[in-house]
């Protein structure tokens, strides 16, 4: 199987229409994969996936100013992510939201909440040490901890915080600021859909963008 590898595609000739093999990448799947870009076109005619995507695609263009704007021009944004979420679900008709949230976030978990609930939606909120389990309790080392081994440290503890949301039957779930790994066993775990507000980066202050652009951030060990 040739792999796609549309990150290291310079022009992305995709996103202007172009399908002429000759203009395309070796890795493309366009030129690859065709019978599987048409096996999935198919699927979004289900019901279950049509009225979800149609509503993503007005959320997007709801996202900027309504007047057209012309070729070159660049569309202005008129909202940010946490009112695009409120507005996705009133297109949906979601009316209860799960909130899977990291406690060195709380202050900001508790922040989008209120906005949330500002915009009429019922917001079910688990933090990840919900349970108070110490991390040797789920299996971790003890020296696995960041502090003492023989403190107590509570564990993120993901797998809670899905079954919490399950059982509320949330509509879909925001994810502010889970760890990495423990927040694709919550993603994993959820019965709902799973859409991120907060993406953790201690480094940069949760600014993970940042560390993308700067020569210093790129040559860390």
């Amino acid at each position: 199987m040739i792999y796609p590898k549309c990150a290291e595609c310079k022009d992305k000739p995709c996103t202007r229409g172009e399908t002429d093999p000759s203009i395309l990448p070796a890795f493309c799947p366009i030129k690859n994969h065709k019978e599987v870009i048409d096996e999935v076109s198919e699927r979004y005619a289900s019901s279950d996936i049509y009225d979800f995507f149609l509503k993503s695609a007005l959320t997007e263009k709801q996202a900027y100013e309504p007047e057209p704007y012309r070729e070159n021009e660049i569309a202005i944004p008129v909202r940010p992510r946490v009112k695009e979420l409120s507005a996705f679900a009133g297109l949906i008709g979601a009316k209860r939201l799960g909130l899977a949230f990291c406690s060195g976030l709380a202050d900001e978990a508790g922040r989008a909440s209120a906005i949330l609930r500002d915009h009429g939606l019922d917001i079910v909120s688990v933090v990840c040490s919900c349970g108070a389990l110490d991390k040797t309790a789920l299996g971790i080392p003890a020296d696995y901890k960041m502090r003492k081994p023989e403190v107590f440290e509570a564990a993120c503890n993901p797998l809670l915080q899905a079954e919490l949301l399950n059982r509320s039957e949330t509509d879909f779930n925001i994810i502010v600021g889970l760890c990495v790994g423990h927040d694709m066993l919550f993603t994993r775990h959820s019965k709902a859909p799973v859409t991120t507000l907060i993406v953790k980066d201690r480094f940069t202050g949760h600014n993970p963008l940042i560390s993308l652009y700067t020569r210093y951030h790129r040559f860390i060990r």
